[in-house]
């Protein structure tokens, strides 16, 4: 059946198939204009886990999402498609977080030569798989894009991306991260693994296309990242929670607001959301919920806002959503919001 003849036979009001694909769609990845690359990946964490369950609880969760969208309302004809779910990714981050955790205990309690000589092994062999990860990212992302589809990362902890923007600076030169996020993830090398979550950002000031990273949201930081942003000024700009909330207290509105975080940004660009950029009542099972941060609508209309703005969305990252031991609630922000950055990437690829 042709995807023409799929969009006839669809009735979007029905409820969602879940033998069907994500949100219930009945398009192949080849069939979809949105592909979405799940990559189930969490090595380095180190406080909460569970991250790399994410894109199967998503997938999950999504056949509760309604499919009519007020500002996307032909969305679901455009097709969207998670691509399959590397078992083998996971199963490997698995192995490899218990060889991480050795690390991270020599750094916590010490220990004597024994101990450091494990750790120093355990380390070598993160980051060598760490890097195959990556280099596995950049493949996957590369021949959907090649493919002229609009691509989507699901992650897995927000190491995972690093590939993907590699991917997208092969392909169309300077672009700019639209970083939405509690933290600003630039540490060099956390913990000593040079794929950390805690180094995304960092990493990707090491790719000279990426022109700026403009991050929002930010609550949480350490010293180092506060000489890095000191150092990158004209690079990487930031957005405080606290400054954004002081200035709201102080009259500004979220519209001005928004419109000075995108006029930061370069023509194109790339939205990295790690879902503890929201409050954390919205997502109370991610890996380090810091308080504060934005409630759903004001994320989303920041992403809406970019997609009017006129700049080229080249695509989007979603990470760190952790499914948490009782009921499916991080699981159903993170497909409600997955299905909004789905939006804003095809509106603005008409």
């Amino acid at each position: 059946m042709s995807k023409a003849s799929k969009i006839k036979a669809f009735d979007p009001n029905s409820p969602g198939n879940a033998q069907a694909g994500i949100y219930g769609l009945p398009f192949t990845a080849e069939e979809s204009d949105v592909v979405l690359v799940p990559v189930p990946w969490e090595v380095t964490t180190s406080y909460g886990g569970g991250t790399a369950k994410g894109p199967e609880a998503i997938l999950d969760a999504s056949f509760q999402v309604d499919l009519f969208h007020p500002e996307f309302a032909d969305l679901w004809k455009r097709g969207i498609a998670m691509d399959e779910i590397p078992e083998a990714l996971l199963e490997h981050s698995t192995a490899l977080k218990k060889e991480s955790a050795h690390v991270i205990d020599l750094l916590v309690n010490g220990g004597g030569a024994a101990k450091e000589k494990r750790a120093a092994k355990a380390l070598h062999l993160v980051n060598g798989e760490s890097k195959v990860m990556e280099q596995w990212v950049e493949q996957r992302t590369g021949y959907w894009l090649d493919q002229g589809k609009l691509v989507g990362l699901v992650g897995g902890d927000h190491s995972t991306p690093l590939g993907f923007y590699r991917a997208l600076a092969a392909r169309h030169g300077r672009f700019g991260i639209l970083h939405l996020d509690a933290h600003l993830d630039l540490r060099k090398a956390y913990e000593g693994f040079t794929h950390s979550h805690a180094s995304i950002m960092h990493n990707a000031l090491a790719i000279p296309e990426v022109a700026s990273i403009v991050s929002a949201g930010i609550r949480d930081f350490c010293e180092e990242e506060a000489r890095v942003f000191a150092k990158e000024e004209l690079r990487v700009r930031i957005h405080r929670s606290a400054e954004l909330r002081r200035e709201q207290f102080e009259g500004a509105t979220w519209q001005k607001q928004c419109d000075r975080i995108i006029a930061q940004l370069p023509e194109k660009v790339h939205i990295s959301f790690d879902i503890d950029a929201l409050d954390p009542s919205l997502c109370p099972n991610t890996g380090t919920p810091v308080p504060g941060g934005f409630a759903f609508e004001e994320a989303t209309y920041l992403l809406s806002k970019l997609a009017a703005s006129g700049k080229k969305i080249i695509g989007f990252d979603l990470v760190e959503v952790t499914p948490g031991p009782q009921g499916d609630w991080d699981a159903n922000v993170g497909a409600r919001l997955l299905w909004h950055l789905c939006g804003v990437l095809a509106k603005a690829n008409p």
